[in-house]
């Protein structure tokens, strides 16, 4: 059996999944022909991101269709690369638009990705194109393989309990 590449996304991958799963439930869980104009914390927008390696390096693809790079800003800070912005629109806002249906999602988002722990502000460089965000990490891919940290025992006996 070949080995598995390692991810270090494994865990975090499977959160977002789970967040995009509830959102879908809150946003289409109740059967109403119109959409609600607020928004909650369950229909919020988040981009659809995708992390993957090549060639050694990270690679962060984010899906912001409709925005322009002046509206997107990404730090980094303490090991955590953050893609922030907001996708503005000036239907509904008169209150003259009556939608049937509104799948396309505005308003504020924040994406926070935890990069290696050995990453540094130079190994990272972004680029925009048509709707779409590459974050590349340079040699973030190829992080070692976590090591295994010894326990001790400092119990002075082993303890056991009985049932009364």
């Amino acid at each position: 059996m070949p080995e598995r590449a390692s991810n270090p996304f494994e865990g975090v991958t499977d959160f977002f999944s789970e967040l995009n799963r509830m959102r879908e439930l809150g946003a289409h869980g109740r059967e109403h022909g119109h959409e609600a104009r607020d928004r909650t914390h369950a229909t919020a927008w988040v981009p659809a991101t995708d992390i993957f390696a090549r060639d050694g390096d990270l690679v962060i693809r984010i899906e912001v269709a409709g925005l322009d790079p002046e509206d997107i800003e990404i730090t980094f800070t303490q090991g955590a690369l953050t893609v922030s912005g907001q996708r503005r629109t000036e239907l509904g806002t008169d209150g003259d638009d009556s939608f049937y249906l509104r799948e396309r999602f505005h308003g504020a988002f924040r994406r926070a990705i935890a990069l290696p722990t050995d990453t540094g502000e130079d190994q990272i460089s972004a680029e925009f194109e048509n709707g779409l965000v590459e974050i590349t990490v340079k040699g973030g891919a190829s992080a070692g393989e976590p090591r295994r940290i010894a326990l001790q025992n400092r119990s002075s006996a082993a303890t056991t309990r009985s049932l009364r």
